[in-house]
This record gives structure tokens, sequence and C-alpha cells, in this order.
């Protein structure tokens, strides 16, 4: 017996829960966000220094800029992400995060951003410090793989349920499984301040936090360094 997980479409993976075939458009067109990115963005001060790393089209940059008045840069790896960027008007650069960090100075923002893609990358624990260098806060969203249906689904079928934010079998490449708890305990672990978060199940926002772990599907957390 398998237990229905939560589809691409209900964790929002794409940077906009757009229609198929949906371009993003210039900085004065702008959809409506991700539940998360909209977290994110609501984090975030009006007229703030952001960069938003693994930025994509750069649909959180373009709203950040439309409604927020922030001034932003990205970083993205793909360069087709990187030229729809430029067509819209933002400065982003092409690169590996972990590559082009180090070459950012200290306190060169006010929030650096990684939005889902936590579990893909190769040291956490270099990058999380990486990001509480650059920015004076890092805002962080990703899978909650501790959700109930992922935990109901491995009990009764003996198996490894697909990656909740990609949907690939287990014999592809696939993020590293992650829960809320696991983020937190790391982040306890490193010496990095959880100053808010929010849990998030599909579009809805989670008041109970004590059982975050078990409901949301996506979680947002604002870091910071440990204090001096």
């Amino acid at each position: 017996m398998a237990i229905h997980l939560p589809s691409l479409d209900s964790l929002h993976v794409g940077r906009y829960a757009q229609n198929p075939g949906q371009e993003a458009g210039s900085l004065g067109e702008i959809p409506a966000l991700r539940r998360d990115l909209r977290a994110i963005a609501d984090f975030i001060t009006p007229g703030s220094r952001v960069f938003d790393i693994g930025c994509g089209n750069g649909d959180l940059l373009a709203f950040l800029k439309t409604e927020r008045q922030v001034i932003g840069r990205g970083l993205e790896l793909s360069e087709s992400g990187v030229l729809t960027c430029v067509r819209r008007g933002l400065s982003v650069r092409q690169g590996n995060l972990e590559a082009c960090l180090p070459d950012y100075p200290d306190r060169a923002f006010d929030y650096v951003v990684l939005s889902q893609t936590m579990p893909f990358v190769d040291d956490p624990a270099r990058t999380l410090a990486e990001i509480l260098r650059v920015g004076e806060r890092g805002l962080v969203s990703f899978a909650n793989w501790g959700h109930w249906r992922y935990r109901v689904n491995l009990l009764l079928t003996g198996r490894m349920p697909t990656a909740p934010t990609d949907g690939l079998p287990w014999a592809s490449p696939r993020a590293r499984a992650l829960t809320i708890r696991d983020f937190q305990d790391f982040c306890a672990s490193q010496g990095i301040r959880v100053l808010r978060a929010q849990f998030l199940d599909g579009q809805r926002l989670l008041t109970t936090a004590w059982a975050s772990n078990l409901l949301a599907t996506v979680a947002v957390f604002e870091l910071a360094r440990k204090k001096d």
C-alpha cells in the first residue's frame, strides 16, 4: 500500500507557481510568489542588500526589487537562468556557490538567501559559515523529509520515498534527505542562531510549531552567526 505523497505542484518547487509554459516577465510583471519565497520576502526589510544564491530565473530578486526596493544580487549555476535574469535587468553572476562565496567580503549583504538548495550542497557547515560571513542574516528554505506522509510511505512499502524536491526515483541523482529536526540540531552544533522560522504545509502556514517536523512540507529559517 502506497501513501500519496505531496506532488511537485503542492511543494511549489519552481520559483513561481506558474502555468505550464509561462515565462518569467520583466520587473514590471510580478506574478504571485511561491509560498516559501513569499515567507522569505516577508523576512526582508525594505531597502536591504540581498544576495540570492541559486536564484534561478530571478523570480525572488524581481519581486524584492519591485516590492521591497532592495539592492539585489544573484548567483546562478545555469546559463539559461543567468540569461533570463539579465534580460529582466537583474544583476546576476554565473557560478557555483561553493567556489564563488569566498570571493565576497565580510558582511557585504544584509541577507543571503539559499532557497531549496541546502540538501544539495557538498559541505553544509562550510556553506552556512560562508553565508553568515557574507551576510548579516541567512534565509534558508528546504523541503521537510520528516513530513508524516513520507514516514508512513516508508513504513508501509519498505522503500525510500521519491525525493520531495524532484520526484525522481531512488537510483537517480538526488538530494540528501533532510528534516526540520535535523536542521535545527545541525544549527545548534555549529553555533548558528535561529532567529525566526516559518513552517508551511503546501500553501498553508502552520501555527503549531511543536508539530512542524511531522506536519510541514517546507521550512523557512532566518539564521545569524553566533554571538561574539
